[in-house]
């Protein structure tokens, strides 16, 4: 088992795996990880779909294009679920509010899942298995994968979580110094000095990129996270939350 240390600060996105099985104590270490999360109000507002079909995961692997869907050893699938809570309160009478209508109710269910895959991205490291988060699963095609999953009102994909043995050991990514992602008791007043810095950063991101292992480009950073968020712009996930029963009023 890997130190605390050692899962957080050497963790990397792993996309090509062995063929071995997890074994399934780790797969319960896993899961009790994911248990212990910590959530909004204690309402652990998220569940999991552990999906271990290859069928299944060819499907999502051709709706996706994304290869480590079908090359790893188990899937997991993180959801914003409301659902539980609503079955519970239908059948001890309780009304349950329109919470699901809010920014805040969206956001929350949002942050328990995204929390509770972090813990399984931890407890997988740890482990010593590889592990790759794939968002493009909520947003690829979500009224398909609501239907391919079963889910039902109340319930939508947040992320997805590739786990396998892991057959490559890829290089550490740069991530922002400190100094741009910490602020002392307010938000930083020196954008000229930030800029500096975004700019040093960019400038380092650009030469990982053209340097490491396993393939390499001419991306620099903020170019090509922008081109992410140009692509996004087309996705229609208002619409998608709305037919899962997430109509935002406020």
């Amino acid at each position: 088992m890997k130190t605390v240390k050692e899962s957080l600060l050497d963790r990397t996105s792993v996309r090509r795996y062995e063929r071995e099985a997890i074994p399934e104590e780790t797969m319960q270490f896993i899961y009790k990880a994911v248990e212990n999360t910590p959530t909004s109000y204690n309402g652990q507002q998220f569940s999991v779909i552990d999906i271990d079909d290859q069928q299944l995961k060819e499907q999502l692997y051709e709706l996706t294009n994304q290869k480590q869907l079908k090359t790893c050893n188990r899937l997991l699938i993180f959801l914003s679920d409301y659902n539980k809570i609503s079955l519970l309160a239908k059948k001890k009478g309780l009304k349950m509010p329109e919470f699901t209508n809010t920014m805040d109710g969206v956001t929350i269910g949002i942050i328990d899942a995204s929390l509770a895959m972090m813990s399984a991205v931890v407890a997988a490291q740890a482990a010593g298995l590889g592990s790759n988060c794939v968002g493009y699963l909520r947003t690829v095609d979500p009224a398909r994968l609501a239907e391919m999953l079963k889910l039902p009102k109340g319930v939508f994909v947040v992320c997805g979580l590739a786990l396998g043995v892991p057959r490559e050991q890829p290089d550490l990514k740069p991530k922002q110094p400190s100094s741009l992602v910490f602020h002392r008791n307010h938000y930083r007043q020196d954008d000229a000095k930030m800029v500096e810095e975004l700019e040093a950063y960019d400038d380092i991101v650009k030469h990982y990129n053209a340097t490491r292992s396993g393939g390499t480009t001419d991306n620099d950073w903020v170019g090509h996270i922008i081109e992410y968020y140009d692509h996004a712009m087309h996705y229609r996930i208002l619409q998608y939350l709305k037919d899962q029963g997430y109509d935002i009023q406020h």
